[in-house]
């Protein structure tokens, strides 16, 4: 049941995504810095929708003859095609986000991670081919398009949960935009007014 309700939820927000996407709007992005990561996705998703649209005239030929089969498969094909373009609609509203105390990393409604500016202790740019897995304890891998580009390493471990609700702790995240430089040079003096913010003036107790 618990499952259930996860997958429904998913499907969703997957439409709700597919609304904002054809309206030219963004979630959670109101007066903070976005960063994308969906363009070296967009040729291998549309690429991909168009193998469902192939799909479904198919099929149409086929059942032309068994009405009702034909309505059935009809619906089922055009909501696959719609779940499709969700999911890519999903990776453009939904960047990075950078606020004035969290970095909200996010991969399309699969991952919303926010870390702490004050717990990043490096950021670096690190090209690297990966594939989605479990990874040693502590490491967070959440590559586009098989690659990761950036590299955070933090002080402190933030708590990352699976589709399905598995938790867990994470010290080392490694996660793909599309304009690293301007990511990297943006949020590097972020977190240094972060940790300053936080620590004592000269002559204040600890």
């Amino acid at each position: 049941m618990r499952t259930a309700r996860v997958l429904l939820r998913h499907e969703l927000r997957l439409l709700a995504d597919l609304v904002l996407w054809l309206t030219r709007r963004t979630h959670g992005t109101q007066g903070k810095q976005a960063f994308g990561y969906a363009r070296g996705r967009r040729l291998t998703m549309f690429g991909f929708a168009f193998v469902c649209v192939v799909e479904t005239l198919t099929m149409s030929v086929l059942l032309r003859d068994y009405p009702t089969a034909h309505r059935i498969v009809l619906v089922l094909d055009v909501y696959t095609v719609l779940l499709v373009l969700g999911l890519h609609a999903a990776s453009v509203v939904r960047p990075h986000v950078l606020g004035p105390d969290t970095l909200r990393i996010r991969r399309g409604v699969h991952v919303d991670l926010r870390v702490p500016l004050h717990h990043i202790t490096t950021v670096r740019r690190e090209l690297r081919i990966t594939q989605d897995g479990d990874r040693p304890d502590g490491e967070l891998d959440l590559p586009v398009g098989s690659q990761t580009t950036v590299t955070l390493e933090l002080a402190e471990p933030v708590s990352h949960f699976s589709f399905l609700g598995r938790r867990r702790d994470v010290r080392l995240i490694r996660f793909h935009a599309d304009d690293l430089d301007a990511l990297v040079h943006t949020l590097a003096p972020a977190i240094t007014q972060a940790r300053t913010a936080l620590s004592p003036l000269p002559g204040q107790p600890v």
